[in-house]
């Protein structure tokens, strides 16, 4: 990982503030939500990040959008089922990290991410709620265990650093092709991830670079040894075909292997 040594002084310092198995608690309130949205809808509405609410004296909402389960899939389910795999993908995902991590750092992560996901609300006028949020979590994840398999879509397995390599292509073409608004309202929402991870990535792309540099500069000069010195510009003989064969300049500025020298040029050899 980078070098976090400010983090490690920051822990020292509070640590002691951290919630052990914070996401575990985000997850039981995610599920407690669910229920009290099938009982009835409009109880979102009470809790979704809303800035102008906000502004009128709603202050819960800047924490209570974190307890909206994402109920959307890629394939259709009830959206009972797609909400305990998301309540369960959040411990998963939180264990873990923690693991990696220590409650702290994950605290941090997660806090950060809150406040990228309320500057995108409150300047930007994204309506992300946590979906970016937990999101930063699942890249986050993939930094740590990109070979741990799992289930696309439920049914197809793979590995986590394919899905999170295809979900950042899908984040990139949306950021090109979407608004200024949009654009600045990601970058706001992920600032969790550039600030934990940015360094690794600055480091593992020059170090790509290197690598492509050295392996095109190997293979240039694997090809310069094979290219011939002296060519025949009669026959195409070459040092490489005959190593014993001679080569003159002639006047014309042409190479010629000796048989096919001009005759001028042989006699006056």
């Amino acid at each position: 990982c980078a070098d976090m040594r400010w983090l490690d002084k920051l822990e020292r310092r509070f640590g002691s503030l951290a919630i052990s198995g914070l996401l575990r608690y985000v997850a039981a309130l995610n599920a407690v939500v669910f229920l009290l949205y099938k009982w009835d809808p409009r109880y979102l509405i009470l809790l979704d990040l809303d800035p102008n609410a906000v502004l009128h004296g709603q202050v819960w909402r800047l924490v209570t959008y974190i307890f909206i389960p994402q109920i959307g899939s890629f394939i259709p389910a009830p959206d009972w089922f797609n909400a305990a795999f998301f309540v369960f993908f959040l411990i998963w995902v939180g264990d873990r990290l923690e693991q990696v991590w220590g409650a702290f750092k994950l605290n941090l992560f997660y806090l950060v991410g809150m406040i990228g996901t309320t500057v995108a609300a409150f300047f930007f006028g994204a309506r992300f709620s946590n979906g970016m949020l937990n999101s930063s979590l699942f890249f986050a994840f993939a930094h740590f265990f990109p070979d741990v398999v799992i289930y696309f879509a439920y049914i197809l397995p793979l590995k986590v650093k394919w899905i999170a390599w295809g979900y950042a292509a899908i984040l990139c073409w949306q950021f090109l092709l979407g608004t200024m608004q949009f654009r600045s309202a990601v970058l706001a929402a992920f600032i969790n991830y550039f600030i934990f991870f940015g360094r690794d990535l600055f480091q593992q792309a020059r170090h790509r670079q290197e690598v492509s540099t050295r392996r095109r500069r190997f293979e240039s000069d694997v090809r310069s040894d094979a290219e011939p010195l002296h060519k025949c510009a009669t026959c195409g003989a070459t040092e490489l075909t005959d190593p014993n064969m001679e080569f003159r300049v002639a006047r014309d500025g042409e190479e010629y292997c000796i048989p096919h020298l001009p005759r001028a040029e042989s006699t006056a050899r």
